[in-house]
């Protein structure tokens, strides 16, 4: 769907990204994430054809968007963190305006403005003037224009910033909607918004890649959590033989029972590995009460990746 080949940007002396390369595939939701300053608004705007990379190259479906800007444009949704809506403006003008700027045919624009209204929940808006509007009913104005001629491809930039939680709930809902149709890149300060709605992230430190993982890779941290009865007082060394179990720590025990923290070796699998443990336990004549696979939060993860670059 979208390829970033080695993108750099100089703003002047300063370089605000560098030589950073991702693929996206179709109908994939992968959140961009990192510090202020990181980079993350200089990549969106080149992916939406806004800046022009200083080097690399940006390829929507295998077509150079530096050579078919406008084209490439009329299929993807732009949200920037601050949208130029002109508040004295009906909804409906406003989005048909911004229909008219897209390209769309004359005869397409009130379909396509019904279709944005209808899935941004807007329609009993949109007679009404933006500046009458909520923060979080601006926002869902600017997913509508983002989504004018139902693109392929969205990019959001902070899309619930400034809204209460009810708000928040209701873009996430929103979000997940729009996924079952387009490629959406979201760039989002809320973590446990990525973590509810991505698939994958990326995260940039100093205008550089620093990590790209699958929210289901970057869960896992290779470790099991195991309780049992205390019926076997060396199962520690049974656990240790199993091919997949790299090392066993013994946790504080309750009065009836035991707890073991299993780290896993490299490339395990883990339900492989927890089907190995758990026959283990039985044979070794112990009773399993829990076998859990321990998972990080991407809070975790992201202050790794920030602070290795310190």
């Amino acid at each position: 769907m979208i390829e970033a080949s080695h993108l750099t940007r100089q703003f002047g002396r300063t370089t605000a990204v560098s030589n950073v390369s991702f693929n996206i595939g179709r109908n994939e939701v992968v959140g961009l994430l990192g510090p202020n300053g990181a980079g993350k608004t200089t990549i969106m705007r080149m992916l939406s054809g806004y800046l022009e990379p200083t080097t690399g190259v940006v390829r929507v479906n295998g077509e150079d968007l530096g050579q078919n800007a406008y084209s490439l444009q009329r299929q993807l949704g732009y949200l920037p963190e601050n949208l130029p809506v002109y508040p004295d403006m009906i909804v409906a003008d406003y989005l048909d305006y911004v229909a008219c700027i897209k390209g769309i045919a004359p005869g397409e624009r009130m379909r396509a403005v019904k279709e944005a209204l209808h899935a941004t929940q807007m329609q009993d808006r949109a007679l009404e003037t933006i500046d009458r509007l909520s923060r979080g009913m601006k926002q869902r104005v600017g997913v509508a224009q983002a989504i004018l001629g139902k693109p392929r491809l969205l990019i959001l930039d902070e899309p619930t910033n400034g809204l209460d939680p009810r708000q928040t709930e209701q873009m996430r809902e929103l979000i997940g909607q729009l996924a079952r149709r387009a490629t959406i890149i979201l760039s989002t300060h809320i973590l446990h918004e990525v973590e509810a709605i991505c698939d994958r992230v990326l995260i940039l430190r100093n205008g550089q890649l620093a990590l790209d993982s699958q929210m289901s890779e970057l869960r896992s941290c290779g470790e099991l959590l195991l309780r049992t009865d205390k019926a076997v007082d060396d199962l520690e060394k049974h656990l240790g033989r199993m091919p997949q179990v790299a090392s066993v720590k013994r946790l504080d025990s309750a009065a009836d029972t035991n707890a073991y923290c299993l780290t896993l070796h490299e490339g395990s699998d883990p339900d492989t590995a927890a089907g190995n443990i758990a026959h283990c336990v039985d044979t070794a004549g112990a009773r399993l009460f829990m076998l859990d696979q321990q998972a990080r939060h991407l809070d975790t993860v992201f202050h790794e990746v920030v602070e290795s670059g310190d």
